[in-house]
């Protein structure tokens, strides 16, 4: 919730304080080239604090950071704050806001670890992925609040986050030491592995593309609709809830329904993906961008599970759970270059951002067919 309420916001505000879409864009890929960095560094440190102090620093250290980032967009909303002085204090508290709660994720999917068998441990982190999907749909929801005050958003979320971080404290026991679980580890899995590299570049470029046209959506909707601030936050916003639900329809209803390989999943994924990217660039009206959105969701939605499952045939059943620590961090990455790469061509051609996501994606299509053949021989 607290990272998809800011998507319908930030494009509308930053235009507010005169920040350009290459300066709003580089905001969020600066986050999460943070996050990318830090995450590991978290999971590793919750194997030594254990992982309830490790989830209580992200979720009060969220809070705190988005009081930080929210005062320095006030102060941006009242003038008080302008041009590069309010860039790079937007920068310097996102980046610090990020280094910290960056700690919760990973925490969080190693505690589900912690307290699952082998056998319940895929239902296990389904349950984290439906509950990351719930929250895109209930961020932007709420950031519809913006039609009252631009911020309200923010602050509410701060004060939700808090809240967390006293019932975690409160009710949450203490997982079972990881040392305690597993005996005989394997040595780590290296990004330049051979059986998953492949993996990893055709996974940051699958974020890349998603990210790109994510951090753009919000300028497309405010300049094709002609939109005030609060009603682009408002419009976009909605229209994300219906893409996360989408997702979130592909995962139950389609991923956990299909026995299929997860290439066909990335196979029937892909081509949906070029066409609601198509769409974004070609049409300028509310029902079709909010189409696209909705087929680009339900997309991602069979696309992720079909990428992760690819990931872990790669490899060893001993090294599963370092496979899929390192096919998470193919998101962060993906929206550390994405934005910025989407803020620099919209800057140019508000259509060339969707034009180059769907080149990349027909690449990623041809690329899958070559990865596809070659873990079935592998497996055979």
């Amino acid at each position: 919730m607290g990272f998809s309420v800011l998507f319908p916001l930030l494009a509308p505000i930053g235009r507010e304080m005169g920040l350009s879409e290459i300066q709003i864009t580089s905001i969020i890929g600066c986050s999460a080239l943070t996050v990318f960095i830090a995450s590991p560094i978290w999971g590793r440190i919750s194997d030594r604090w254990g992982r309830k102090k490790v989830l209580l620093t992200g979720l009060f250290g969220f809070s705190v950071g988005t009081f930080g980032f929210n005062w320095v967009l006030s102060l941006g909303l009242n003038g008080q704050l302008t041009g590069s002085s309010l860039f790079l204090a937007l920068l310097f508290t996102r980046i610090l806001h990020a280094a910290v709660m960056s700690a919760t994720m990973p925490a969080a999917t190693a505690y589900m670890a912690d307290i699952t068998t082998t056998a319940t441990r895929t239902k296990g982190m389904g349950a984290t992925g439906a509950a990351n999907n719930l929250g895109s749909i209930l961020g932007p929801a709420i950031s519809g609040l913006a039609v009252f005050s631009l911020l309200l958003p923010l602050w509410l979320m701060a004060i939700i986050a808090f809240f967390n971080g006293l019932f975690i404290w409160r009710f949450l026991p203490e997982s079972p030491s990881p040392t305690q679980l597993t005996n005989d580890q394997p040595k780590p899995l290296s990004y330049s592995d051979a059986r998953i590299l492949p993996f990893i570049i055709v996974g940051v470029f699958l974020f890349m593309g998603f990210a790109l046209v994510q951090q753009t959506m919000g300028f497309r909707f405010q300049d094709a609709l002609g939109l005030s601030a609060s009603e682009t936050a408002k419009t976009f916003g909605i229209a994300m809830m219906f893409s996360a639900a989408a997702s979130l329809i592909a995962q139950f209803f389609v991923v956990q329904r299909l026995n299929v390989k997860p290439f066909f999943l990335l196979k029937l994924a892909i081509p949906l993906l070029v066409a609601a990217f198509l769409l974004m660039a070609i049409f300028e009206t509310r029902l079709w961008l909010t189409t696209a959105m909705m087929i680009q969701g339900f997309a991602m939605g069979l696309a992720g599970p079909g990428f992760m499952a690819g990931a872990s045939l790669a490899v060893k059943s001993r090294e599963q759970g370092s496979v899929a620590g390192i096919a998470a961090s193919c998101g962060p990455l993906g929206f550390t270059f994405g934005p910025l790469l989407g803020g620099l061509l919209y800057q140019i051609n508000p259509v060339l951002p969707y034009a180059c996501a769907a080149g990349m994606y027909i690449f990623l299509f041809a690329s899958m067919q070559w990865l596809g053949s070659k873990v079935d021989k592998d497996l055979n």
